[in-house]
């Protein structure tokens, strides 16, 4: 059977061919709708005269209006809802005007040649012969080119309109080896229905959908799923090695159409992000419409993903500022798709030349500057302590101080969690940096014109240079080991975009001299972290990916803090950020410390420069470093 429908499928039946089935189908109909109309008993004498001239009126007017509207140019076996409506439609015109000839019969000759019953009965059957011949066919097709028995199982989670999108696109795609053996769905009114034949089951149900009907895969179709719910659909899917896909946003469908292609399997960054942040969009377009926005470290992960964010506001010129010129490079050809030329202004520079920064304020005169720019690794700062002065500490007084000269409206440092109690070289630079810009920000206050300085502290970003997200991916990729410092080691995490619109949103409230402190929700184990991504790859751990821990790095602690142990909070009106409560250091003092500490780059002397550093932040304590010996 199948190889002879094979031999069809191959060779496409000529459209003629199906044009003449149609019209045998048209005629099988109108007999049927004969007997029909006269319960299969004897049709009577005057009917069976006007048989000749009702089948060739009938067949004449089919024929016509499928040739016309060709519907026998379809392709059966990929028959589809728009198909079904063309075909219904046109049924509907040719028995109309079969009606308009059966009136102009009774008012010319006096009679009906074809009884209206028959024409009712006729058109409905002809419409069911029809659509459900070629849907039979399309079905035939398909289980021919996937037996159900080399099918795997699949569950769609979502029965609403993109659940029914999903399934239909798994039904078309003949390529997919894949069967819908149930939708589950959180609304309760959706218990026990039937979608296209596939039964509708609660969450409750979805461990033993799993276990009894061997599922191989869970599609996600909710598109505004919480994160907290994809997460237990995520682990619970996990445990029983059951993949996750997910359906991306409607945004994203080609042509406005899904495809089995554009489903993804879930990544851990989707299951590691939080419910979005709501912003207040017209007050972060208010301050940047229209004005000449500066970020530094522009072609960094966070600088980046900053002109993104940045240029949906419109601002007059959006000034990108970095040293590395690849990245850079990159970002100017992504933006140049989105932006016009004039827009937005690529720069190279470091920011540890001044004269160089002195040029660009000079020539772009920038209203708000975003200072991303710094050395983030922190084992590479504690074996090079110079360099993270220079940058992270001199390339920021720079900034900052230039700010201040060419009258800058708003100037939002980038800063990090690590530079609370710091314990490492990169933490304690940054905690400086943090120092400076605040003294700065309340020296230049009382100026009427003073720029308004704002310091934004937040953990790791997923997906950034420095997580250790990219480096799992690679080291599974590779067949492993997975290597982690230690197995009790924690983190927090945040997406690149959710840090980038909180910056965006804190630097707008912000009146100067604050530090604000994201909510950066639950640390995370990343022990924990490394096994999911195990798991999410279709591996075991153990077996196929070993994880080695190494111990901790130099500098490195176990858990990170987002408040010293004397600070605490105040609240915003946004739930997310707070304001640090942090101790204040005079200008004047703080200045004289901090030119001390750069002019001991000249000496290169790293026991030097870090005990400097401790003086300006004694809760700075070394941990796993040779600067130990320094707390002594």
């Amino acid at each position: 059977m199948y190889k002879l429908l094979s031999f069809f499928w191959k060779n496409n039946i000529p459209r003629w061919t199906i044009l003449l089935i149609d019209i045998f189908i048209c005629a099988f109909s109108l007999t049927l709708a004969f007997f029909l109309r006269f319960n299969f008993a004897h049709i009577p004498e005057a009917d069976l005269k006007t048989f000749p001239v009702a089948y060739t009126a009938t067949l004449s007017i089919r024929f016509i209006t499928f040739f016309f509207s060709k519907t026998y140019k379809g392709v059966i076996r990929y028959t589809g809802s728009r198909d079904a409506i063309r075909i219904l439609l046109v049924i509907i015109v040719g028995s109309s005007l079969l009606l308009g000839f059966d009136l102009v019969t009774r008012f010319t000759v006096g009679m009906y040649y074809i009884p209206l019953s028959v024409i009712v009965i006729d058109a409905l059957v002809t419409m069911f012969i029809m659509i459900c011949s070629r849907l039979a066919i399309k079905a035939i097709y398909f289980e021919s080119k996937n037996p159900e028995r080399q099918k795997t199982n699949i569950i769609i989670y979502g029965a609403g309109e993109s659940g029914l999108i999903t399934k239909r696109t798994l039904d078309r795609d003949a390529a997919v080896k894949y069967k819908v053996i149930g939708f589950v769905d959180d609304d309760e009114k959706k218990k026990g229905r039937s979608i296209e034949g596939i039964f509708v089951y609660p969450p409750s149900k979805l461990e033993e959908l799993i276990k009894e009907k061997e599922v191989d895969s869970v599609i996600i179709s909710i598109l505004n799923i919480s994160s907290q719910r994809k997460n237990e659909i995520a682990d619970l899917c996990i445990n029983f090695n059951v993949k996750v896909l997910t359906v991306p946003p409607v945004s994203k469908w080609i042509n406005g159409e899904l495809s089995f292609n554009q489903l993804r399997s879930i990544n851990i960054e989707s299951l590691l992000e939080r419910d979005p942040i709501k912003l207040d969009v017209d007050q972060i377009k208010q301050q940047i419409e229209g004005k000449t926005v500066l970020i530094t470290g522009a072609a960094g992960s966070i600088g980046s993903e900053m002109a993104r964010q940045i240029i949906s506001y419109h601002p007059a010129k959006l000034v990108l500022l970095d040293s590395a010129e690849s990245p850079l490079y990159e970002l100017e050809m992504e933006l140049s798709e989105k932006l016009s030329k004039s827009k937005f202004e690529v720069v190279i520079g470091d920011i540890r030349s001044k004269e160089r920064l002195a040029n660009v304020f000079k020539t772009f005169k920038p209203h708000i500057v975003y200072h991303v720019a710094a050395y983030k690794h922190v084992p590479m700062m504690e074996n090079n302590p110079s360099e993270s002065i220079l940058t992270n500490v001199f390339g920021t007084k720079n900034v900052a101080d230039l700010a201040v000269e060419h009258g800058v409206e708003k100037f939002v440092m980038v800063s990090t969690d690590k530079a609370v109690n710091p314990t490492n070289v990169m933490g304690a630079s940054k905690r400086i940096a943090e120092i400076y810009i605040q003294s700065l920000g309340k020296q230049t206050i009382p100026i009427a014109i003073g720029t308004k300085f704002i310091t934004t502290r937040f953990g790791n970003v997923l997906g950034s240079s420095g997580s250790v997200i990219p480096r799992f991916k690679k080291q599974i990729e590779n067949g492993g080991p997975i290597t982690i410092t230690h197995p009790d080691i924690t983190r927090f995490f945040m997406t690149i975009p959710e840090a980038c619109q909180l910056v965006l949103e804190a630097g707008c409230m912000g009146k100067g001299g604050e530090i604000f402190v994201f909510d950066m929700g639950k640390s995370v184990k990343i022990i924990d972290l490394a096994k999911k991504m195990i798991k999410l790859s279709g591996l075991q751990e153990g077996k196929d990916i070993q994880i080695v821990f190494t111990g901790l790095r130099p500098g490195e602690k176990l858990y990170e803090e987002l408040l010293a142990d004397n600070e605490n909070t105040l609240p915003t009106h946004h739930s997310q950020i707070l304001i640090g409560k942090v101790k204040e250091y005079d200008f004047t003092d703080v200045t004289e410390k901090i030119n001390e500490l750069i002019k001991l780059f000249g000496s290169q002397n790293n026991t030097e420069i870090v005990s400097l550093m401790k003086s300006i932040v004694p809760e700075y304590i070394s941990n796993n470093s040779e600067f130990e010996k320094l707390d002594k």
